[in-house]
């Protein structure tokens, strides 16, 4: 693996939480983090002929970057994007069709939804796909576009937006994905490994998560765990978000 992975450990899936980790989606499967928000609303000053926004504010957070077999497929990284949060009024003013939108909230997994127009999203959530309104579900809430967190080719926005629309109304019995982000990820890619058993498991094809700890400073380093699809990645990564806390399984073999 070279320079990409420092310690690999094997997990047990069985050993896991099955609940989602942000408390509204359904089965499947050391360090303390925390996020920090303002009550205060942010306002944009409009005294002039242009807007300034309001001034970005910066989390607390886990950053990330993950594997599949040596090429690097996601990355959460302060080094090489902007992980600056907005109010969800200043975020409606630069979204897209077609662009992802992510929250994020204290002690909870980050949800994921997919931005169409006029304020309208359409997202993954208790269990059925639906249309909201992006500053009614941000409220309490920040939020960011993550069009660049995964590594695949995007597909044209009028195609992302058809598969998020093509899936509105579908409840838990006939989806296919298990959380919010598989959902938006996979409209954005059409990719099915985003899907539930949506990849064929195999001992050759693994997944590494890195997880940073200290990014950025001197005394920075990083943990790695494997996985044997990205569902299962996914799901972990989001546990860690929502908790704070990164769980080391062995599957008997012991850590590499």
């Amino acid at each position: 693996m070279g320079n990409h992975l420092d310690r690999i450990t094997h997990l047990s899936y069985s050993e896991l939480p099955t609940g989602d980790p942000s408390g509204v989606e359904k089965e499947e499967l050391r360090v303390g983090v925390a996020y920090f928000f303002s009550d205060e609303e942010e306002e944009v000053d409009m005294t002039y002929l242009y807007i300034i926004y309001p001034p970005q504010e910066s989390l607390v957070e886990l950053e990330y970057s993950a594997f599949c077999s040596q090429e690097c497929i996601f990355s959460k990284l302060r080094e090489n994007q902007d992980l600056n949060v907005y109010s969800a009024k200043t975020l409606l003013s630069m979204c897209k069709p077609g662009d992802l939108v992510e929250l994020v909230s204290t002690s909870q997994a980050p949800h994921w939804a997919v931005y169409e127009l006029n304020d309208q999203v359409i997202h993954l959530h208790e269990g059925e796909i639906r249309k909201d309104s992006l500053t009614e579900i941000g409220r309490g809430r920040r939020g960011r576009i993550v069009n660049s967190r995964y590594r695949f080719r995007p597909l044209p926005s009028d195609l992302v937006l058809q598969n998020a629309t093509g899936h509105l109304g579908l409840n838990s019995g006939e989806i296919c994905w298990t959380n919010s982000e598989s959902f938006a990820a996979w409209c954005r890619f059409g990719k099915r490994e985003f899907k539930k058993g949506g990849e064929a498991h195999s001992a050759a094809q693994q997944y590494f998560l890195k997880v940073h700890f200290d990014a950025g400073t001197r005394s920075g380093h990083a943990h790695t765990l494997v996985f044997r699809s990205l569902e299962d990645m996914i799901w972990e990564r989001r546990r860690v978000d929502a908790s704070g806390i990164l769980k080391e399984l062995s599957l008997g073999d012991g850590a590499l």
